[in-house]
């Protein structure tokens, strides 16, 4: 169902599935989270539409910011680029400031420098807490 739009994806690690409290609105059930490690010659914009194309496949409709849905895919970082156009921006705007995203990076590369802040994944957990 969804093989043709993870095609020129291979993944790499997948981080431990977190359960929390959800976002923005909160009178719905918690969402589950994890972080995956994908390698891709993909460029970032062509990355996030096979990400938004996934979503579509599993029965994604976007119809209220935070709102409940089937799943939530994001492009937290993309090597040590970073990347400012309409529809994308990479590191993830909110990547510092959701600890749940965090938590999924610093168990797959705790040392990483975040593009563009200048503090590691470890540090920025770390100030998080």
């Amino acid at each position: 169902m969804i093989a043709g739009a993870l095609e020129s994806l291979r993944p790499l690690r997948v981080s431990a599935i977190v359960e929390t409290e959800p976002v923005g609105r909160l009178d719905q059930p918690p969402f589950l989270n994890a972080v995956a490690e994908l390698s891709t010659a993909l460029p970032p914009e062509e990355l996030l539409g096979r990400l938004l194309d996934v979503e579509r496949r599993l029965g994604r409709v976007r119809s209220e910011r935070w709102g409940p849905r089937t799943i939530d895919l994001d492009l937290l970082l993309y090597g040590d680029r970073e990347v400012k156009a309409e529809a994308l921006s990479v590191p993830h705007p909110e990547l510092h400031r959701r600890r749940f995203v965090l938590e999924g990076l610093a168990e797959l590369c705790p040392d990483r420098p975040v593009p563009g802040i200048g503090r590691t994944v470890r540090e920025l957990l770390e100030a998080a807490r």
